[in-house]
């Protein structure tokens, strides 16, 4: 899978898709995907047929609500990432998902690799296809946003893709 045209794999139910995105603590990357992904889908007409869910690879936030800085930065951006709490990757998301987007390369190998249903969420950035959407955690408030604009701008063409595959729902 390279590109952001690249072809999704194919739904596993017929006119629905689940899509699985997947950080190291499920505090900042992935929930912002998350967020972002199910607003863009709003808007497309779309949430009726995509799921999106997100989990880390790690435990230290099992249950936490998301990064402040992460929800500061959602916030300012009109929003909501108040419901999220973070869970753990499991290995049946690779049996129950359609796709699997991993932040990093790290991430990637954690949960296996490559595979037909496993990808880099930026694999569908048109800027910079392919690359790992760096770890904003330890870092200031600037990269909070650098994560957020590299997710819209990869969440719109997640979304241009599915609305090839999916019909509209509203």
């Amino acid at each position: 899978m390279t590109g952001p045209a690249s072809p999704l794999p194919e739904p596993r139910t017929p006119g629905r898709y689940r899509i699985g995105v997947v950080c190291l603590g499920n505090i900042c990357r992935s929930p912002t995907a998350q967020v972002v992904l199910e607003s863009l889908l709003e808007q497309a007409g779309l949430i009726d047929n995509v799921e999106v869910a997100s989990c880390g690879t790690g435990t230290w936030h099992l249950g936490e609500a998301i990064d402040e800085r992460a929800a500061a930065t959602l916030t300012a951006a009109g929003y909501d990432g108040s419901a999220h709490r973070a869970s753990k990757f499991d290995d049946s998301w690779l049996d129950d998902y359609d796709l699997v987007l991993a932040m990093d390369q790290k991430n990637l190998a954690d949960i296996g690799g490559r595979t037909d249903r496993v990808a880099m969420f930026r694999d569908f950035d048109p800027v910079d296809t392919g690359a790992d959407v760096p770890d904003p955690y330890y870092g200031g408030l600037g990269g909070y946003e650098e994560v957020l604009r590299m997710v819209e701008r990869t969440g719109t063409a997640i979304v241009a893709a599915l609305q090839r595959e999916l019909p509209k729902t509203s």
